[in-house]
């Protein structure tokens, strides 16, 4: 088949990424990163996973008076260690595949 689609060849390469993303997927639950805001008055840790693992919050920033401030804190801290995780995610995954799959646009 000179020149030709190789079928064969096409699903061997398809099946080695999906091993390759597993992997990949059961590595990044067992990492972490870490995010803070409020000058570290807020910390959370993400797993690779993108699940909240912890929160901790500084005693000195729970004042009832500031609960707003406090749950933007928390917010803000979180969308960062999502952010982080996300990127570690995606350089863990990014090599996968050697640039897509020949013959598949935008594979």
């Amino acid at each position: 088949m000179p020149g030709g689609f190789d079928v064969n060849a096409l699903m061997k390469q398809a099946q080695e990424m999906q091993t390759q993303m597993l992997q990949a997927q059961e590595q990044l639950k067992d990492e972490t990163v870490e995010a803070s805001a409020g000058g570290g008055m807020v910390k959370v840790t993400m797993g690779g996973d993108l699940t909240l693992r912890a929160i901790s919050i500084d005693p000195e920033a729970i004042d009832p008076e500031e609960a707003e401030m406090l749950a933007e804190m928390v917010q803000a801290a979180v969308n960062e260690g999502l952010r982080a995780a996300q990127e570690l995610a995606a350089s863990k995954m990014g090599g996968i595949g050697g640039g897509g799959i020949p013959g598949l646009p935008g594979m």
